[in-house]
């Protein structure tokens, strides 16, 4: 929809920078956003395809093309083209009920999957998309709404990352009575201590939460279910129980020296500088400090692109970022054409950052750490990098990153795993008597447990993924609760 040759006649243009060496000062949030009126020109570009693959969120060898939550994009590009502003909110509302966290983090494949696309730009649906919600705040057009009766039944969720605050919020529209078990001390699970404040401001999910709880959903923070609350207390106490813990448990890297002081997960790394952050405007100096050292990060990914974002920012003497993988190409491949995601190579803010302060991008793949190098105190002094080639399994047809025999040395005074995760920390699910699998999941039938009455959902049920598929699988389980309680569901 759109105008019919809006994607012709309007250049496709997204939100201004504060430049690297500026924003690195400070940890706040660094895009302008474009006046309204130049952003439904571009809603205007959305180029009323016949088929609209930006919302049809399915899978190409395992990667998402188009929007997990189907939200009807095209519907309310027309809606901004014309000006409609709070009809374009009531229509992505009807899919996505945290519209300011995917517009600010999610990584867009509705727009690697934009017809648009395919042979210009594609349309700049993401940042459309965070238009519209920021503007209905603005208008006051966000506002509680309690549902108007209450079903008697009563839901806890543990866990209040994004696929719990997304299960809370649709079972209590539904009019459960929720509660959110949160064992930290903010709510937002990996939205709040695992993405840096520059990346999604921590006042927009606090924002957000109150809404929630003048809509009735209670948040019971400092909470452990499994240590803290006993789980029998829970499937006593409730008619359902969701289990939304993520899967936060690190992948590790044990070569020797691993035990050397200054080698930290990215996660404890990135959760201690937020919550210094929030709690003292950094004062507290409680906060993991890479100031005046240089720092390895293991890990070319997302998390390992925060790490080095929030190292500048701390004031690192420089950083390398470690990759295994081989760089990707430059422009896609042929067994990688559109619509599927595009595995090319991309700078992210974080390397930015990086080339601006340091006149080079700070990944170097096909590496990895063989053994950390201590000093008789036990502190980081160094690593020792090992050079990786791929190999192809004949057997299973994988292909294999082996080392090269070629190593050398590097400083370094302190090191970030940033290798990913291997599933959900086992204690939670242990205390309900479930197991989770090889791969640290929790095994469901349409998102039921073993036990009756007993549900899990979002990464500790699905594994590591976007945070627009754990919005997916938080709305999902909500229906699966629902069906439970109710014997039928209108979510």
């Amino acid at each position: 929809m759109g105008k019919i040759d809006g994607f012709l006649t309007f250049d496709r243009k997204v939100s201004a920078t504060v430049p690297p060496r500026e924003r690195i000062a400070n940890y706040h949030e660094f895009h302008k956003a474009l006046p309204l009126k130049e952003q439904q020109l571009q809603g205007g570009r959305c180029m009323n395809c016949g088929v609209p693959f930006c919302q049809s969120g399915y899978l190409f060898g395992g990667m998402v093309s188009g929007c997990p939550l189907h939200n009807m994009i095209p519907e309310w590009n027309d809606l901004i083209w014309k000006g409609k502003w709070e009809l374009a909110l009531r229509r992505l509302l009807s899919t996505n009920r945290f519209p300011e966290f995917t517009g600010q983090v999610c990584p867009a494949p509705c727009e690697a999957a934009c017809t648009c696309g395919l042979q210009e730009s594609s349309v700049s649906i993401r940042e459309n998309e965070q238009s519209i919600i920021e503007t209905a705040y603005r208008n006051g057009w966000i506002q509680p709404t309690p549902p108007p009766a209450r079903t008697g039944k009563k839901v806890a969720i543990v866990g209040s990352g994004p696929s719990g605050l997304s299960a809370a919020e649709w079972l209590n529209k539904r009019g459960h009575e929720v509660t959110v078990y949160e064992r930290s001390d903010r709510p937002g699970g990996l939205l709040m201590y695992g993405i840096p404040n520059m990346k999604l401001d921590k006042t927009v999910i606090d924002r957000r939460v109150r809404i929630m709880e003048a809509e009735g959903v209670i948040f019971c923070l400092n909470s452990d279910v499994g240590t803290a609350v006993p789980s029998q207390e829970l499937l006593d106490q409730y008619d359902a129980v969701l289990l939304s813990c993520g899967a936060s448990n690190p992948r590790d890297l044990p070569v020797p020296g691993r035990d050397a002081q200054g080698v930290y997960f990215a996660v404890d790394y990135l959760s201690s500088v937020t919550k210094s952050l929030l709690d003292s405007d950094l004062t507290d100096k409680r906060a993991i400090s890479a100031g005046g050292k240089s720092v390895i990060v293991i890990g070319g990914g997302d998390t390992g692109n925060d790490c080095t974002a929030t190292a500048i920012r701390q004031g690192c003497k420089d950083i390398i970022q470690l990759e295994m993988m081989p760089a990707p190409p430059a422009i896609r491949t042929v067994d990688n054409a559109w619509p599927s995601w595009p595995r090319i190579l991309k700078v992210d803010y974080g390397q930015e950052e990086a080339i601006a302060l340091y006149g080079q991008d700070p990944r170097r793949y096909q590496t990895t750490v063989k053994e950390f190098l201590k000093d008789e105190t036990g502190h980081l002094r160094g690593v020792v990098i090992s050079c990786l080639a791929p190999q192809k399994n004949p057997d299973s047809g994988r292909t294999l990153m082996v080392p090269t025999g070629e190593e050398y040395k590097l400083p370094a005074e302190l090191v970030l795993i940033a290798a990913g995760f291997t599933g959900c920390q086992s204690y939670v699910a242990e205390s309900f008597g479930l197991t989770p699998d090889e791969r640290g999941r929790i095994q469901t039938q349409d998102f039921q447990t073993e036990i009756p009455g007993l549900f899990a959902c979002g990464d500790m049920r699905r594994g590591q993924s976007l945070v627009v598929w754990a919005l997916r699988e938080g709305g999902d389980a909500a229906a699966a609760v629902d069906q439970y309680l109710m014997g039928y569901t209108n979510l």
